[in-house]
Formats: structure tokens, sequence, C-alpha cells
């Protein structure tokens, strides 16, 4: 029996039931993973009892021998799997990340240019309920109502209107490729630094599936518990000129103590993401997406710019009739969990929205590919064309449990 099961069998049990809960539906949100059972080991590992304030070399507290190694592994094989000049693997979460960052290079009343979070940006990009709206003026851009991608132009006309400090680019929900480019060349002509958001994409940026934003921006941020399949936490890529700006910002800035343990997963997280295996990953990620697309459209719902180019795509539901709230509930009782979501122009409340968003990271990491994402295009399919209808919510739920069960998760976990 173990420890946990004795101390608080209550927790015990909440464990084991969300194990079975992953185990036997399919995941689609497109911001959720299953990690390793090594980076597992390594999050629960012994160095969560290390106090380790500072940085390798430079602690507050003796013994960080061991501490040290682990956090200067996580950042050689992290620079190493970017290509960039400096890294922070220090920051508890994306927001955290980011709030780093805009204090390192930012006043607050200062002038940021982000993505809509009704568009498809993020909390921390300038939304008023959020820090980064209160802290800082946003100016924000949007996909444009015709394509519903971005539109680099009518960026630039708004950047030499607002003149920023900074520009952010990055999302939450957009399923198009990203031109870092445009942005940088948007940023130099009114002289406004970039920093890149790519918690999404990072495992597909790091293995050339979508283009790499560290050599436009000055500034990189990620999760690392996403398509990059490690524990949750983040990174701050930077050039070297800002990397003093950067780790003061951190710590001391915005962190006391960081969280080796985690530390230590992502240095175990970054050594598999350098492998063949998890770059032909990524390329079946972006596969099982674009398979889920068209099968979809080709069962005549719409989808946000026509498909996607990335790991997620985002279904409108207007003319089904049914809200993004609706859709998602009752999809999880057939057994398919993924995420209600705003799409642009959403004439409905974020609470309700008119949409959903589709993700391919998790079901990808259990095995699946092509034919499988065309069989859950169809399973939502038939959720979503007789959405009332109890007995084909059931046959979809039974579906989707012995579709689990061909691609077994944790098998040796008990």
């Amino acid at each position: 029996m173990k420890s946990l099961d004795i101390v608080d069998p209550e927790i015990a049990a909440a464990i084991q039931s969300e194990l079975e809960r992953q185990r036997n539906n399919i995941i689609l949100i497109a911001s959720e993973n299953f990690t390793s059972r090594a980076v597992m080991e390594a999050q629960s590992c012994v160095m969560t009892n290390k106090y380790a304030e500072g940085y390798p070399g430079k602690r507050y507290y003796r013994g960080t021998g061991c501490v040290d190694l682990a956090e200067n592994l996580a950042r050689e094989r992290c620079i190493k799997l970017f290509g960039a000049e400096h890294v922070n693997v220090q920051p508890h979460s994306g927001t955290q990340a980011n709030m780093a960052a805009y204090f390192a290079v930012l006043n607050a009343g200062d002038t940021i240019m982000g993505m809509n979070l009704a568009h498809g940006g993020h909390l921390s990009h300038g939304s008023p309920v959020n820090f980064s709206g209160k802290m800082y003026k946003i100016v924000p851009y949007n996909v444009s109502r015709e394509t519903e991608m971005l539109d680099y132009s009518e960026m630039a006309d708004i950047a030499r209107k607002s003149r920023p400090q900074l520009i952010v680019v990055g999302a939450s929900s957009y399923p198009r490729t990203i031109d870092f480019k445009a942005v940088r060349e948007i940023a130099d002509d009114v002289g406004a630094l970039v920093m890149a958001d790519i918690a999404h994409i990072a495992g597909m940026c790091a293995v050339g599936a979508h283009p790499s934003p560290v050599p436009y921006a000055d500034i990189v941020t990620t999760t690392t518990h996403k398509t990059l399949r490690g524990p949750r936490g983040a990174i701050i890529l930077c050039k070297e000129e800002l990397a003093s700006a950067i780790d003061r910002s951190v710590f001391p800035g915005t962190q006391g103590g960081p969280f080796m343990n985690s530390i230590a997963a992502k240095a175990v997280a970054f050594k598999e993401a350098l492998t063949p295996e998890f770059k032909e990953y990524q390329f079946q990620v972006i596969r099982n997406a674009r398979a889920l697309a068209e099968r979809l459209l080709k069962n005549d719902f719409d989808l946000v710019s026509g498909g996607t180019d990335n790991h997620l795509l985002l279904v409108k539901l207007l003319k089904e009739g049914i809200t993004g709230k609706v859709a998602d509930e009752t999809l999880e009782r057939a057994g398919i969990t993924l995420n209600k979501n705003m799409i642009p122009f959403d004439p409905a409340t974020p609470f309700v929205t008119s949409g959903i968003r589709i993700g391919t990271p998790a079901m990808t990491t259990r095995g699946m590919q092509e034919k499988q994402m065309a069989q859950i295009a169809d399973m939502i399919t038939m959720v979503l064309r007789d959405i009332n209808n109890e007995k084909t919510i059931a046959r979809v739920r039974s579906e989707a449990k012995a579709l689990c069960d061909q691609f077994p998760l944790y098998p040796d976990m008990v």
C-alpha cells in the first residue's frame, strides 16, 4: 500500500479517479498533454524539499550543489533546443513569466500592443481583468473579419498610431501560423520591443514544425506543459543584453524560491524534446489537427479561418444554433473533453461562447493518428447534431471508451 493511501485516502482516491478520467476520455483540450513517467518522477522527487533562492553558484542557502546541477542541465538543454542566447527556467507559470518579462523592460503605464483575448489572445496580453490590463496601457489588435487571420498591415497601422513600447505576439486560440518576422519589422518601424508568447506552439517551434520567434523577438516566453510535454511551469528566453534584467525580474522581482523539483522535471522534458521521436511527434500533432479539421469541414461544420496550421482548431456553432457552453458540457458526458471558446466577433459572452476549441497534443501522445482523428470528428458530429438525445450521448461515450482502450495511458500505473 502506498503512503498516501494510509495518510490521506480521500486525496488518494481523488488522484486515482483523475487517472481513470484521463485514461477513459478523449482529451482534446489544446493546452493539455500527458507527460512521460520520467517527467512525473522528477516532478515528485526530493528536490521539492530544497530552498534555492538565487541562481546556480549564487544561492542564498547552503546545500545547493545538487539542485544547481539540475538547473544548469535545464538551462543548457533549453538553450540547445531553442537556439536561444539566454534562458531563465525558474518561472512557475506562463503568466508569471509574462509578468517578469514586462517588469524587466517596461514601466507602469507604458503601452503594450497585444492580441485581443476575444480573438485568440491571452489574459496576460492585456485583458482588463488581468494585472497586464491594470498596470499598462493596452492597445489590442484583432484578426481580420474577412479572413479571421492576423492582418499584419492593420497591425502596422495600429503600431504607428499608438507607438507601443512592447508588441506582444502569441495566442491561446489562434489556429494559423504566426509571422514573427513581420512583427519584428513592425516593431522596428516604431521603435518597440517584441515579446513572443509561444506557450501553445513551443514544441512545434523547437523542432521546425512552426517558425521560431527566437531570431526575431527580444523576449520569448512559454509554458512547459503544453506541446513541450513537460511539467507545469514556464521559461523565459531572451537576447543576451536582456539576460540580467530578466533574471533580476524573476528573482527577486516576482518570485522567491524556485520549485527545484519542477526545474528538474523541465530538464527531463528538454532532454526528451531533443530526440528525433519528439520531432516526429510534433509533426504528427499537426497532421492530426488537419485531419480533424478536414473531417469536420466534410461534416459541414464552420471553422474559424477555414482550418488549421498548428495543433488546434476552432469550431463555430452559430448555424447549429447551440452555444459552446452546451456543446462542451454535452460532449464531456459523451466522453470527449474539450472547451467552449470565443470565436472572432462572437455575439455571445465569454461564459457562453459561440464556439469550441479542439486540440490534438494529448491524444497524439497516446499514439492516435489521422484515422482516429476522423473517427473522433464523426463522434463529435453525432453528439452536436443530436445534442438532446441521451441514447446518442451514451453510444458515443461507449465508443470513446473503446477507442481509449486501444491506446492505453500509463498502463503500469495502478
